[in-house]
């Protein structure tokens, strides 16, 4: 027999041309002819035991028998096959075998096939060789190319061709510079000249560029590059293999993207600066143009759709930035009022809160543009040619708009623009909504706090007062310091500072119950320590009623701190006492600084150790300073060197108060500031004895008409005759009450100031009780008629009994009498 000619091997010589390879030989009738030594090592079978059997005895399976005459029938058509079967080891061991069959003839023309075999398990290259090595690495989703050393190619497959968008012939046998002048084929050159030098691969190298395949979009590469070595050792070029990672780096891009805008939008709590944060990021970025416009109830905090009848898509300009200085494409500024057509895309956006993408802004196919002349004569010289409206929606409802606009970049937005914009507006919009619920909750807390601090100081004429109010935040936060000028009985006033841990709504709170209970307790006209006592078991009983989500009020409440100070200018003493409050700073009519050292106290809440008082005296051109320990103390300044600071400033006690004030703020709070700031001043007036007026009185009913005799003829020379009735009145019927009710000695004194005051003291502690008479008794009456006749009347207790007191306005001066 012999070979024909068609089915000798032309190419490179494969696992079938080993000389090792099995082959026999098989008749028409199936039958082994022929077989060779490597047959049997492959398969165990000698030449005696399977020549002139049945080929069918080889194979492993009855599929593999019904596969065999398949392959048959093919051959009978065709000269040769390659292909897989199944055969059987003379052990019983199934083996998976590549068969060539050729077809044979002799010279009568008879048919035979030789049968050529490898293990596949034991030839792994067989694979990967002749025709299916060419298709392989023609045919590879991977760009890969040969370079000589010379770095001139010689061989590229399919895919790398298709890369470049240039004809493998125009490329063989050139540089990479000269079909490639969309990359930077000096640095590409630079990597597969290292290679060649050192051998030492390079990995997956990220380059970016464009090619004549797309020459007008920007794609991403990875390529790795090797060297190929001759068996000498000797270079024979440099290979390399790429791939277009243009939707791998889109989308690390999108991501890094995403993260610089979260550090760059957000970082305030303001909605307009939040908006123009948003347009800021997005030029270049993302667009030449980029306008955010929001619902007007947004902007003052309120839910949007929750205005008047009509208003429900309001929207202003909130924030805009373009690649032009001074947006000049923008037909409106930040701050004025959107009127867009209802047929236009952004009106479109706001109603139902889809984002729409216009790749080819079109005039003559967008009539709405037509409706809005400004902004057709904008897009028209700006040449706007792409847009995309994005909503700002949060909680499912729609906050404002935001547009990005192309002007300038060639390429339209896509899909993945708009995908893009949408989770960066998205986000943006998160932080817009939070913006909005803080400007509300700050508005309400703001109100609250203004409502819970005194809305003016008035010491009247035994006092001139000044303050400042800082809270923490600079933009006018909410804090829970405090301070309060409260006009007592007997002329006196009493100053009052308080510091409340924590800021915000809770502190807020917290501070205007405290302020609340300070009055009420003042107006019992309980000394300091009492004062601070009572103050103290409330604070206790809040804290001991709060928990759950009550918890942050009840943390404010423990550990407030408290100074309180009661001032009489007859006397023209100070007494105070403090529950881990600084110290007052008090400035003597020369100019001489001290801080009291008054006993500490506890800070409320803890119970523990009891309060004392301190008095100390305030004469004629003295000055007061009340404030908490914000002003004095930072994290970058000791205490010592605050009150040092304070004292200095302090010494210029013969400026204004009001300009006091302000410079002892400009020069203590120099540098950031921490913590909440309350600072109140205040100018002691005595009242001279020209003012006052007091008479000892014996315990004798008589003396009453004398008692009046003495509080006309005062009123007399102070020029007060309109009062006198009024006051006889009051005068008797405190001083019969004192005397039948009381005990002596009894005292009579009348105070002139901003009022007119009427004193009568005795050394009992009952307190009178204002009575209801019946129409037949004969008294009674007494207290009711103080009551109705004067601008207000009470008790206050001493050390040495009490004092029942009635005031009354001057002339000219308007009063609540009667009421408190």
């Amino acid at each position: 027999m012999k070979v024909p000619k068609e089915v000798t091997p032309d190419g490179p010589p494969g696992p079938f041309e080993m000389a090792n390879v099995a082959a026999a030989v098989i008749d028409a009738k199936g039958r082994v002819i022929g077989w060779t030594g490597a047959a049997e090592r492959l398969l165990g079978y000698r030449a005696a035991e399977i020549l002139d059997r049945s080929a069918a005895t080889l194979l492993a399976r009855s599929e593999d028998a019904s596969r065999a005459a398949e392959v048959a029938e093919e051959c009978g058509s065709r000269e040769s096959w390659v292909g897989l079967v199944g055969a059987r080891h003379r052990d019983g061991r199934r083996l998976e075998v590549g068969l060539r069959v050729t077809a044979m003839s002799d010279t009568d023309d008879r048919k035979a096939w030789l049968v050529s075999a490898i293990d596949v398990s034991k030839a792994p290259t067989w694979a990967v060789s002749g025709e299916v090595l060419e298709a392989f690495l023609t045919r590879s989703p991977l760009g890969m190319a040969m370079l000589s050393p010379d770095l001139r190619y010689v061989w590229m497959n399919d895919t790398l061709e298709r890369y470049g968008g240039v004809p493998r012939e125009e490329r063989l046998g050139h540089r990479m510079s000269d079909s490639l002048p969309g990359l930077n084929t000096e640095v590409l050159e630079a990597k597969m000249r290292q290679v060649l030098e050192t051998g030492v691969p390079v990995i997956d190298y990220e380059y970016r560029g464009w090619t004549w395949a797309d020459p007008h979009q920007e794609h991403a590469y990875s390529t790795s590059f090797f060297r190929l070595d001759a068996p000498d050792g000797n270079p024979l070029g440099v290979c390399y293999m790429g791939m277009d990672v243009t939707d791998r780096w889109r989308a690390r891009e999108r991501l890094a993207l995403l993260s610089e805008a979260s550090a760059c939008i957000g970082g305030t709590l303001n909605v307009m600066r939040t908006a123009q944060e948003l347009a800021d990021f997005s030029v270049p970025r993302l667009a030449d143009f980029v306008t955010v416009d929001l619902r007007e109830a947004v902007l003052h905090g309120d839910e949007p759709g929750s205005g008047p009848a009509g208003s429900a898509f309001l929207a202003r300009r909130a924030g805009q930035q373009s690649i032009h200085e001074g947006c000049p494409e923008s037909v409106v500024t930040t701050g004025d009022s959107i009127d867009a057509p209802e047929s236009s895309p952004y009106y479109e956006t706001m109603v139902n809160g889809r984002a729409v993408l216009e790749p080819f802004l079109d005039p003559a196919t967008a009539p709405w543009i037509a409706q809005d002349p400004a902004r057709a004569k904008s897009i028209a010289e700006f040449g706007m040619h792409s847009v995309m409206w994005v909503p700002l929606s949060a909680r499912g409802t729609v906050l404002g708009v935001a547009t990005f606009i192309r002007t300038e970049h060639p390429q339209p937005f896509e899909e993945d623009d708009l995908l893009l914009a949408e989770e960066l507006v998205g986000r943006a919009a998160v932080w817009v909504e939070n913006a909005r619920r803080y400007t509300r909750e700050h508005a309400a807390a703001l109100a609250l706090q203004r409502s819970l601090l005194p809305q003016g100081l008035n010491g009247g004429t035994a006092m001139e007062v000044a303050s400042r109010y800082l809270p923490a935040d600079a933009r006018g936060g909410v804090s829970g310091d405090w301070f309060d000028v409260i006009q007592l009985s007997g002329a006196r006033v009493a100053l009052v500072v308080g510091d409340v841990v924590g800021h915000g709504l809770n502190a807020a709170a917290t501070m205007g119950r405290l302020r609340t209970a300070v009055q009420t307790l003042a107006d019992m006209d309980l000394p300091p320590d009492e004062l601070l006592a009572h103050l103290d078991d409330l604070v206790i009983r809040l804290t001991e009623e709060k928990g759950g989500d009550d918890e942050p009020i009840a943390t404010a409440v423990l550990g407030a701190t408290c100074l309180y100070a009661i001032y009489d200018p007859v006397t023209q003493l100070c007494t105070m006492a403090r529950a881990g409050h600084p110290p007052p700073a008090v400035v003597t009519p020369g100019g001489k600084v001290s801080f009291p050292d008054l006993p500490a106290g506890p800070p409320l809440g803890l119970g523990s150790l009891p309060f004392e008082s301190a008095e100390i005296s305030l004469p004629e051109g003295s000055l007061i300073a009340l404030y908490t320990d914000g002003l004095i103390e930072s994290s970058d300044q000791d205490i010592d060197v605050g009150l040092s600071r304070l004292s200095d400033v302090l010494a210029q006690s013969g400026l204004p108060l009001e300009e006091l004030c302000s410079a002892v703020v400009n020069n203590l709070l120099t540098g950031p500031q921490t913590d909440d700031v309350a600072l109140l001043l205040a100018r002691p007036h005595a009242l001279g004895t020209d003012r006052v007026a007091s008479w000892d009185l014996p315990t004798d009913p008589a003396i009453v008409a004398s008692a009046r005799k003495l509080a006309v003829r005062q009123l007399l020379g102070w020029q007060l005759d309109d009062l006198a009735m009024t006051t006889e009145l009051v005068v008797s019927e405190l001083v019969t009450n004192a005397i039948r009710h009381g005990t002596g000695p009894v005292r009579l004194r009348m105070v002139r100031h901003d009022k007119l005051i009427c004193e009568v003291s005795d050394a009992s502690n009952t307190s009178p009780r204002m009575g209801h008479a019946r129409t037949t008794d004969e008294g009674g009456r007494g207290l009711f008629l103080v009551a109705q006749m004067t601008r207000r009347w009470g008790t206050r207790y001493t050390r040495s009994g009490k004092i029942i007191w009635a005031e009354q306005d001057l002339p000219g001066r308007t009063g609540d009498p009667g009421g408190r």
